[in-house]
């Protein structure tokens, strides 16, 4: 992302920010001119392509509600948003563990973050990435579902001079739970099934310095049961492998808030979670992780849209299934919206789908997505909610994809960070039992 300058005749946007020490060919040392919003954006610009908004200050927040909140340590998901501006401003926020899933992203977050805690949390790697990721980057915890993965990663950390085995692995066994409180089902493609997992620890613990136990529930968890399932999991598997365990990795899962997905209290599935790790048959000094991405993120980024023709309730826009817009093609995902025209008090409001720009029919989003009934082309719409995933899957599909990146001072369209979602104090009380 490069710093706005101002086109000549256009207001200025109002404030700046100044971001230090990020790492080059990323950044070097830039001021960054601040919008107020996205209307001033259309205002200014008046853009033909779409325009990635970001907003540091609600990465910030949410990076510093989980480290003072979560009741242990707060790993960032990179695939959820692989941006290094967004990796340095997480990590300036506190957060010093990136969970890595790729040896691209080992490299990226390395090259930004030079004293951060690599994890390689993919459950199937090859052996040239564990062995780069080990030997030239530091990485020391890797995980695994199945004996020949551990095979794997104690090959590849071999030295290459002695052939000796390394001695420092810290490795993560992945069970397979359920992902039924979820909206996206992580539960299929990765971890071991309870029958196999007592062997696969007691393995791995041969090999391993440190051992631990990871899951993930699935993609935005609608009720903080879904990791009290997961932990009777881990419970059991423990308890018959007889293992001595350094660490619980409840993954993520830990949901934002989109229209019709309003999730409880972040604090209701902090308190469930340390409830139940506390009782787990684990090493005194044990540590509890979690790997947040869509929670820390998702606020980060909204979009502005320009609609290019109307047919019906159907609006033509210029991104889409190819695009940030990917989950709301692919997976019906509906995202907060909003006019950036001037709108009456009291207009009427409609249900909309939206058509992406490029040729193919499945560049289609069913939504619904509510706006003003008297849209039209030319008008521009604000998407709101795009952190997590959004920009992170545009693809150059037909020759679209570009957009631009500009930073505004406004307020997520969402937030469960800015202390508006106030629940009565009786109902904001989950059973821990």
């Amino acid at each position: 992302m490069r710093p706005f300058r101002c086109p000549k005749g256009t207001s200025k946007p109002q404030g700046s920010l100044s971001f230090h020490g990020f790492n080059e060919p990323f950044w070097g040392s830039l001021e960054l001119h601040i919008f107020p919003d996205a209307k001033a954006v259309v205002r200014d610009l008046v853009p033909d392509e779409p325009v990635i908004l970001n907003r540091p200050h609600a990465a910030m927040r949410a990076a510093r509600f989980f480290i003072e909140k979560f009741p242990g340590k707060s790993l960032y998901a990179v695939k959820a948003n692989p941006s290094p501006e967004l990796i340095q401003i997480l990590w300036d926020s506190g957060v010093t563990h990136y969970d890595v899933a790729s040896i691209a992203e080992v490299r990226l977050v390395r090259g930004v973050l030079p004293d951060a805690v690599l994890c390689f949390m993919h459950p199937v790697k090859t052996p040239s990435a564990i062995h780069e990721a080990y030997h030239t980057h530091g990485v020391r915890t890797f995980s695994l579902d199945t004996v020949e993965e551990l095979e794997k990663i104690v090959s590849a950390c071999r030295n290459p001079e002695t052939g000796e085995e390394a001695r420092d692995l810290r490795l993560c066994v992945r069970l397979r739970v359920s992902s039924e409180y979820s909206e996206l089902s992580l539960a299929s493609k990765f971890g071991c099934d309870l029958t196999e997992a007592p062997v696969l620890l007691q393995q791995t613990r041969q090999h391993a310095d440190w051992l631990g136990v990871c899951f993930h529930v699935g993609s935005q968890a609608m009720s903080p049961f879904a990791f009290v399932q997961a932990l009777d999991r881990t419970r059991a598997a423990i308890a018959e492998a007889s293992v001595v365990i350094d660490m619980i990795d409840v993954g993520g899962g830990f949901p934002s808030a989109y229209p019709g997905l309003e999730p409880p209290p972040l604090e209701d599935y902090f308190a469930i979670i340390a409830k139940h790790f506390e009782s787990l048959p684990i090493a005194y000094n044990a540590e509890l992780w979690c790997e947040p991405g869509r929670a820390l993120c998702a606020e980060y980024s909204s979009l502005i849209v320009k609609v290019e023709k109307r047919r019906g309730e159907e609006l033509y826009i210029n991104d889409g299934a190819y695009g940030a817009l990917y989950d709301a093609a692919h997976v019906s995902w509906r995202f907060p919206v909003r006019s950036l025209s001037d709108v009456a008090e009291g207009a009427e409001q409609v249900d909309f789908a939206f058509y992406g720009p490029t040729c193919d029919d499945a560049d289609y989003m069913q939504g619904p997505f509510t706006l003003p009934e008297d849209v039209r082309a030319g008008d521009y719409i604000e998407v709101g909610m795009l952190g997590a995933y959004g920009a992170a899957m545009k693809t150059g599909f037909n020759g679209f994809g570009n957009a631009q990146q500009l930073i505004v001072a406004d307020e997520p369209m969402a937030s469960l960070y800015d202390g508006s979602r106030q629940r009565p104090v009786a109902d904001n009380v989950v059973s821990l039992r």
